[in-house]
């Protein structure tokens, strides 16, 4: 630890982050599970959608200003603000009275927990060494999965057995405690940088609308609007226009926010790459396993709400076996040995189908949480080991920012491949000469294949057709086929982003970290 960080409390700012990063993350997965009651009692069904996006686009888009300003200012102001911040929007989602209110208070709330996450991973980057923080890393790592793990199981208590606005107001103590122990774990902190440099307003208000309106047409797009439409285009293409004007603001800035010029360390500019695929692929394609597992294995809501769990355990045990090995070994070996068993992860789910156990749907999901945990926590560590500490809370929060951006586009993109999957699905079933000689059959299959709503109403509910019993199972067996047929082609166009991965992986170069003991040795070398 650097000299200027001795005073730090490292056993309060443990505890300190851990409750502040655990119920941030928690957060994003915890109101899945309580909107139909939400929706029901506010009765905004048609803007619930927002209820996520508003926090998804604030927490996104605060998260490399905060970065900038964490170098420049010191984690500790900032935390204490994000904290606050957080706190206070989900006070104030407690008691939303409308899904307009509520919409407005998750943005609010989003603000401060994009700024705890990245500002947490910062912290421990200046309090640890890099063996220490390898440690550290792959433990906040799995704290992040474990969140996604009992996030539905919380929800669904609270909601059952007190109330929705208690999702929200137990943030408030745990949120508050969070910060008391990082004030007076952090209170002789320095900042990195000097507190005396121009901040780069013109770089934020280029930056903000810029990403806002990518996020927005990302989430809208084939939705609201077409993709091909005038409103797309005016979206798409103002955002673009704005990231040009924004490269040119930075180029010129003294601080800027987000330093283009760190994208001529190599290991900067492949691990932010790799953690934008990683993003894009693993949160695109695994959001319709749940779907799979209640539609297709007949599994209950509650037990697909808990699919994930045997991937985050997993991912939770390679984090951290993972953060000991990238002590022994390269980070070219660690990034690439995890691609690839993400790829092979991908693989074996693409080849799921009907007849498909739960027990091997299972130990695919564990094979993908191994990949996925050797990378992640990975990506982290390396890239702040490849900058000094003046500029860590940048480095740190623009590879949280890629991975987010990756997600999010995933979730997009993979929406998108998939619908237009089972539309080319449905049209190869109602072309098959079975299904077309039989007029009944026929007809039903052509209805439902207007809506893919409809699609996968039936499959959960096929009672709802209100039709004899053996024509309703050849038409949901229909389905069943289209639909499983679509999901394998997700998971291979996600096969391929991550082989691309993998390949992306191999450029981050042969360093390593240095352990404690070996820096110690070179020192006393060349007295």
């Amino acid at each position: 630890m650097d000299k200027e960080q001795s005073g730090v409390n490292r056993k309060l700012v443990l505890l300190g982050l851990i409750l502040g990063m655990f119920f941030s993350a928690l957060e994003q997965t915890v109101v899945g599970t309580a909107m139909p009651t939400i929706v029901s009692e506010l009765n905004g069904f048609s803007i619930f959608a927002w209820v996520t996006t508003a926090y998804l686009i604030t927490s996104t888009t605060v998260v490399p200003i905060v970065g900038k300003l964490s170098d420049m200012f010191g984690r500790r102001v900032l935390y204490l603000l994000g904290i606050l911040i957080f706190v206070l929007g989900s006070g104030l989602c407690a008691t939303a009275t409308t899904m307009q209110q509520l919409v407005l208070y998750r943005g609010l709330q989003g603000l401060g927990g994009g700024m705890i996450m990245p500002l947490s991973q910062t912290i421990i980057g200046d309090i640890f060494s890099a063996e220490q923080r390898a440690k550290w890393q792959g433990v906040f790592g799995g704290l992040f999965a474990l969140s996604s793990i009992v996030g539905p199981f919380i929800g669904g208590f609270l909601v059952d057995h007190v109330s929705w606005h208690w999702i929200f107001l137990i943030n408030v103590p745990f949120g508050l405690l969070s910060g008391i122990l990082i004030f007076a774990g952090l209170k002789r902190e320095k900042a990195a940088g000097t507190t005396d440099a121009p901040i780069d307003y013109l770089g934020i208000a280029v930056f903000v609308p810029a990403l806002v309106l990518l996020l927005i047409g990302l989430t809208f797009g084939g939705d609201k609007f077409a993709w091909d439409s005038a409103a797309s285009y005016s979206i798409f293409g103002s955002s673009a226009v704005l990231y040009i004007l924004f490269g040119l603001v930075e180029r010129r800035a003294k601080e800027p926010i987000l330093d283009l010029k760190l994208f001529q360390n190599r290991v900067f500019a492949v691990s932010n790459v790799l953690g934008f695929l990683l993003g894009l692929g693993m949160f695109g394609a695994i959001m319709f396993v749940p779907m799979f597992m209640q539609a297709i294995m007949g599994v209950s809501p509650t037990k697909a709400g808990s699919t994930m769990t045997p991937m985050m355990i997993s991912l939770i045990a390679a984090s951290i076996i993972g953060s000991q090995i990238l002590l022994r070994t390269r980070y070219r070996n660690v990034l690439v040995a995890g691609m690839l068993i993400t790829s092979l992860g991908f693989y074996l789910m693409s080849t799921m189908g009907v007849d498909t156990s739960l027990f091997i749907t299972y130990l695919y999901m564990i094979i993908l949480g191994i990949g996925m945990g050797l990378v992640m926590p990975t990506l982290t560590i390396v890239v702040q080991e490849a900058f000094p500490k003046s500029q860590l809370g940048t480095v740190t929060s623009a590879a949280a920012f890629f991975r987010s951006i990756g997600g999010t586009i995933g979730v997009t993109l993979f929406n998108v491949v998939m619908n237009h999957s089972i539309n080319d699905n449905m049209k190869q079933v109602l072309s098959d000469p079975d299904v077309a000689s039989n007029q009944a059959v026929h007809l039903v299959l052509a209805k439902l294949a207007e809506n893919t709503d409809s699609l996968f109403g039936v499959m959960i509910a096929p009672r709802a057709l209100k039709m004899p019993e053996e024509l309703t199972k050849q038409i949901v067996g229909y389905v069943k086929h289209a639909w499983t047929d679509s999901f394998s082609f997700v998971f291979i166009v996600g096969l391929s982003i991550i082989a691309l991965g993998v390949l992306t992986a191999s450029f981050v170069g042969g360093g390593r970290i240095q352990r404690d003991k070996e820096k110690k040795e070179v020192y006393a070398a060349t007295k």
